[in-house]
């Protein structure tokens, strides 16, 4: 949590709002994807355990966002935060879903994939990964465009 103004604000949330503001929050190339009435975006924040930053970014990099196309996510975008300590220990992304029970079912055939419990059984051989998970489902306002 990041205090603002005395009013505690998720790290996600915090680093989405950020993203908008500065106008770097989608690539020109993943608006169309992700534009539609009936879409969901869900924002993840994973929290590394010490030292293990670069092993979650590789298997993101080799690994997972293949693993996350198959199995119908869109990604928007990929962020790490620029100040310690969370430049230490922390990776931000963004997701499209077209519904939040494709969101569900996504997430369900992922895990299930062998392809992706090899890649995390791999991945985690020098030791677990992730400390902590965040995620927030959200619907674009009328306004946004990522509609």
């Amino acid at each position: 949590m990041l205090k603002k103004h005395g009013i505690a604000v998720p790290l996600g949330l915090a680093l989405f709002v950020l993203g908008l503001g500065a106008g770097n929050l989608i690539p020109l190339t993943g608006v169309a994807e992700a534009q539609s009435a009936n879409r969901v975006f869900e924002l993840r924040t994973y929290t590394t355990l010490p030292g293990r930053l670069d092993a979650l970014h590789a298997r993101f990099a080799q690994h997972t966002i293949g693993l996350f196309d198959r199995h119908g996510m869109t990604s928007i975008g990929y962020f790490s935060p620029r100040e310690t300590p969370l430049a230490d220990n922390t990776l931000v992304y963004l997701l499209a879903h077209s519904s939040r029970e494709a969101a569900d079912a996504s997430w369900a055939a992922f895990a299930a994939d062998p392809q992706w419990q090899r890649v995390a059984e791999e991945s985690q051989r020098d030791g677990k990964i992730l400390e902590k998970v965040e995620r927030i489902y959200l619907d674009a306002t009328d306004y946004s465009q990522m509609r």
